[in-house]
């Protein structure tokens, strides 16, 4: 594989044109799935295993996981401000800083996959009732300079815990673990 194929291992997001409620429903499906998905994928690696990265130059297993739970609490939080705030400016977050810190590099994943669980039971129930109208509503996101709509939040999201489960079920392969 080359970086490219590392670093997108199921491609990079592209939104249908039309997001239709079938759709809408499988990407609920896949977040709400995902932690057990994750918990799966890395319950029985060893300590070395979890240090290992993805790819040169990539973050540890264990940093994704880590990352994973920090950035689908913040997408949790930014889902209830654009449903509560007329599109509302979200705060970024340097996510290459905080996978250097301390709870990135070593901290055990049982926390993480916790926070997974939790974020995820509660935000099904939210997309679950998500009017038409509600799927419209939106925020703005200033590194990226533009506002992005919560349909398509949730095909982001459905799609980075799949890319990032690509990432370890992929090394997991090429290392036969």
């Amino acid at each position: 594989m080359n970086i490219e194929e590392l670093r997108y291992p199921i491609g990079k997001f592209n939104p249908p044109e039309i997001i239709t409620p079938q759709i809408l429903d499988h990407w609920i499906e896949d977040i709400a799935s995902f932690p057990q998905r994750l918990k799966k994928e890395v319950e029985y690696l060893s300590e070395e295993q979890l240090d290992t990265p993805y790819r040169p130059e990539g973050w540890t297993i264990r940093q994704v996981v880590h990352h994973c739970a920090d950035s689908h609490m913040n997408s949790f939080i930014r889902f209830k401000l654009a449903l509560t705030e007329n599109n509302p400016t979200v705060k970024p977050y340097f996510e290459a800083l905080w996978a250097e810190l301390p709870d990135y590099k070593s901290a055990p994943l049982e926390p993480s996959i916790k926070i997974l669980e939790g974020v995820h039971q509660r935000w099904v129930i939210i997309l679950q009732s998500l009017s038409e109208e509600d799927r419209k509503k939106s925020f703005f996101h200033p590194k990226d300079n533009k506002t992005i709509y919560l349909d398509e939040v949730t095909g982001i999201y459905a799609w980075h815990g799949n890319h990032h489960l690509a990432h370890i079920t992929t090394l997991k392969k090429s290392k036969n673990w």
